[in-house]
């Protein structure tokens, strides 16, 4: 009786499977995206800080044999790092610029008509830096030396501080939305999130921070082409 039913549950999954293949042809899209992402640090002990404006672009790949779901894998450059807030004190500014190489790798589940699809992206993504840029209107190297300086209640290591991770790992996730322009064209708008898991930072109890791991929201524009 096991071994029937053992047997009677494989003849279905191979018939529903072959369906699925007959029902759903696999198609394989490449294309490109570029917008805005909005960055900060998660310093421990926290500093205070703004939104980090750069932007982001890179090349898209995406593979569905699946009629609701697909792997969605990209090559991005994207600009992330903070902006210390200096909002009682004008005068001064600080950001710095983290660029970075990033391969996100993640589930794509779809759905809607042939004209409108709506999606969400969700997997793992690894960044290397290869920038590091400073823009500062005062010296932080020497910070004690300037005057007025709003140093009361303000940690400044980090303005000062080498980059010693550049590797980078954490989780991101999207949502959006796809507008079949052609049979092979289309046109995507995507909001998503990135959240790191890597320090730049040394984190031992001997370092000067636990944390500073990084974060964005980012905002894209991109084109698909279905080569398959």
């Amino acid at each position: 009786m096991k071994k029937t039913l053992i047997l009677l549950l494989a003849v279905v999954a191979a018939t529903l499977s072959a369906a699925a293949q007959t029902l759903y042809k696999s198609h394989v899209h490449v294309g490109g995206h570029a917008g805005a992402a909005l960055s900060q640090q998660t310093f421990s002990p926290s500093i205070e800080q703004g939104m980090h404006k750069g932007l982001t672009l890179g090349a898209s790949f995406r593979y569905a044999e699946e009629r609701h779901v697909g792997l969605m894998a990209e090559l991005n450059f994207t600009q992330r790092g903070w902006t210390e807030d200096f909002s009682d004190n004008p005068q001064f500014s600080y950001s710095r610029t983290l660029s970075s190489i990033e391969l996100p790798i993640m589930t794509h589940i779809f759905f809607g008509s042939r004209k409108v699809k709506c999606f969400f992206n969700l997997g793992p993504q690894l960044c290397y830096m290869v920038g590091d840029n400073i823009s500062a209107n005062f010296d932080y190297h020497n910070i004690s030396s300037i005057p007025d300086f709003p140093s009361r209640n303000r940690h400044t290591a980090q303005m000062s501080m080498e980059v010693e991770n550049r590797f980078d790992y954490g989780i991101c996730g999207g949502v959006g939305m796809e507008l079949i322009v052609k049979k092979r064209h289309s046109i995507m708008l995507e909001g998503r999130y990135y959240y790191g898991l890597g320090n730049i930072y040394g984190a031992s109890k001997k370092d000067y921070f636990s944390a500073s791991r990084g974060s964005a929201i980012m905002v894209t524009l991109g084109y698909m082409f279905r080569v398959k």
